[in-house]
This record gives structure tokens, C-alpha cells and sequence, in this order.
């Protein structure tokens, strides 16, 4: 089940629509991404939000293994650890799997600064989806989950 594109290369509507809403969509995450970094530390980069959550939900991981998950090449992934190690939110060890390595985890400190955050963030998206039901908000979530698998 394909999309259908027509003799003249356009896409259906359904598809420009989809294009359009994603558009808006993460602009406005963006956004908000920026906004929750600079609650959890005036300092923060919007980026670096996205890898307080991957250690949280995750625990210690290599920086090979954030790098690639978020999407960035080792360089960058170094500056953003180092950042974030500067402003006391993660700690390095080394690997016991492999001496030369090291994981990456959040400190107490990264911990709790980032949970307050996150429970807030979690409280706007009750209060702006207070009249959805929650069939649909679980519906939102399993369809923004199978985009987000696809995209890996």
C-alpha cells in the first residue's frame, strides 16, 4: 500500500497535508525544545534536551551509541557531552566491557534538574490535550512511535 503519485509527480493531498502539519509540528517542538533546555539550565543547548532524555529512559551508553541515535557525528556528540559535563548534569566511567571506552550517564544533580523539567513538559501536554480522549492520545502516540521506527 504505497503512496499513489499521479503522472505529473504529485503526491495526494493526504500527503501534502501530512507534510504540512509535520512542518508546523516541529517547528513548534523546536522551539519548545529550546524553551525546556533553557528551564532545565539557562545554559543548555535545545539539543542537548534530546540526550537528557535518551540517558534517563536509557541509563549509561557510549557516546558512539548517543551520537548515532540522535543523529550527529562524534564531534559534535563530544562538544554536547563536554557541555553537559561542565554544567554537572553527566558523568563519564569507563566501559567494563571495553577499557578504552566510556559510558556516559546523568548525575544526581542532571537527574533531578532534568525529572522537574520533564514533569512539567509532561503537565502541558495534559492540559493541551485535556479535551482529546484517551484512546487518542494513545493512538497519537502508537502513530508518532511507528514514524519515528520508520525513520531509523
Amino acid at each position: 500500500m504505497g503512496a499513489d503519485v499521479r503522472e505529473d509527480g504529485n503526491v495526494d493531498g493526504e500527503f501534502l497535508a501530512l507534510e504540512r502539519e509535520l512542518t508546523v509540528f516541529l517547528r513548534r517542538a523546536r522551539a519548545n525544545s529550546g524553551e525546556m533546555a533553557r528551564e532545565v539550565h539557562p545554559d543548555l543547548e535545545p539539543a542537548a534536551y534530546g540526550l537528557l532524555v535518551r540517558l534517563e529512559e536509557c541509563g549509561a551508553q557510549r557516546a558512539t551509541e548517543l551520537a548515532a541515535y540522535i543523529g550527529v557525528g562524534k564531534a559534535t556528540m563530544s562538544r554536547q557531552l563536554r557541555a553537559l559535563e561542565d554544567l554537572g548534569f553527566v558523568g563519564r566511567e569507563p566501559d567494563p566491557a571495553d577499557g578504552r571506552a566510556w559510558l556516559v550517564s546523568l548525575t544526581e544533580y542532571g537527574r533531578e534538574h532534568f525529572r522537574r523539567v520533564r514533569d512539567a513538559r509532561r503537565m502541558r501536554y495534559v492540559r493541551q490535550l485535556d479535551g482529546w480522549d484517551r484512546r487518542e492520545v494513545a493512538e497519537l502516540a502508537r502513530l508518532l512511535h511507528q514514524l519515528n521506527a520508520g525513520a531509523e
